[in-house]
């Protein structure tokens, strides 16, 4: 029974929602505003952390940006215009998915092109070992061959 409980909280536990590190005195008044600062906030890197959103961070830093989010949202700013500005204050580094642009299409292009690479060389590979094991016939043995073969076989015989 006890076994059971264990388990069953185990499962409550994994199954509760990540913590957030948004601090009560953060949160907007307005549900529509809030939703929309914790979306931009999943969308923005905590730059101390560097592979965790402004929504997942504790740091002081993150903190200000997610009071930055609020006030633009407050201010009127659209998504799109709260995300540029931080961008142009910040870099595109800000962003956690960086945007499918010039300056960005080899990081975005880089992975597919790889794995078509590795496909392709793969598939060149297989294709030019089944012709190499396919068109070259096995030679006959020689004579001389054929009767140390014999000789060999007869002394296998012999032994067993």
């Amino acid at each position: 029974m006890r076994r059971m409980m264990a388990a069953f909280v185990a499962l409550l536990l994994l199954a509760l929602p990540a913590a957030h590190a948004v601090q009560p005195d953060e949160i907007m008044a307005d549900p529509a505003k809030e939703s929309r600062a914790r979306e931009l906030s999943r969308e923005l890197r905590c730059m101390v952390c560097q592979n965790q959103s402004i929504d997942d961070s504790d740091a002081p830093l993150a903190r200000d940006l997610r009071l930055l989010v609020r006030e633009r949202i407050a201010a009127g700013d659209s998504n799109s215009q709260v995300l540029d500005f931080l961008v142009a204050r910040y870099g595109e580094f800000v962003l956690l998915k960086p945007r499918f642009e010039r300056q960005t299409i080899l990081l975005w292009l880089l992975g597919p092109l790889l794995l078509i690479g590795g496909g392709l060389a793969l598939w060149l590979q297989i294709r030019r070992r089944s012709r190499n094991g396919v068109d070259v016939p096995a030679a006959p043995l020689t004579p001389e061959e054929e009767a140390r073969l014999a000789a060999l076989m007869s002394d296998d015989a012999k032994s067993s």
